[in-house]
């Protein structure tokens, strides 16, 4: 056979074959970037199993307190701040709940369901503890921390 055929020959088996083969298997899907971050579940759907609620508090913020305003920043993990209250709301999942605060331990609290940080303003100059309680929907505490702070003495009115 002369060398043209020959070359010919082989290109059509090669294209052949590379036409015939299967295409080559789809890789695995990547994970998604909230599942490589360490995120939680999404609250979309109902969770067999759920970690122990836990909160989380950050330290004053320095700039507020320098001016008498007791801003603290919050979360909860493995629990939604929703205002959401009542013993049917214990089924709900993902779980739902709230926070207590006391300041100076006082006799009362107020429960928040906002999420939102903590502002609290007009406390005399000096040391104080606010302590917030992480609650279920039946006020039932799941976890506490106790923050202490220091306001300085500051001028003007917030």
């Amino acid at each position: 056979m002369p060398a043209l055929g020959k070359i010919a020959l082989t290109s059509a088996v090669l294209l052949t074959a590379a036409c015939s083969a299967p295409p080559p298997a789809p890789a695995a899907p990547a994970p998604p970037a909230a599942a490589a971050a360490g995120w939680s579940p999404a609250p979309v759907v109902p969770l067999p199993s759920q970690p122990p609620p836990s909160l989380v508090v950050d330290a004053p913020l320095p700039d507020q307190l320098a001016m008498g305003l007791v801003v603290l920043r919050y979360r909860a993990e493995n629990l939604r701040i929703v205002p959401v209250y009542g013993p049917a709301a214990l089924d709900v999942s993902p779980r739902i709940g709230h926070i207590h605060v006391t300041v100076d331990d006082a006799a009362w609290h107020w429960a928040d369901g906002s999420g939102e940080p903590l502002i609290i303003q007009s406390l005399p100059a000096g040391p104080h503890k606010v302590w917030i309680g992480l609650a279920d929907p039946t006020h039932q505490i799941l976890d506490q921390k106790t923050v202490n702070v220091v306001v300085p003495v500051h001028s003007g009115h917030h």
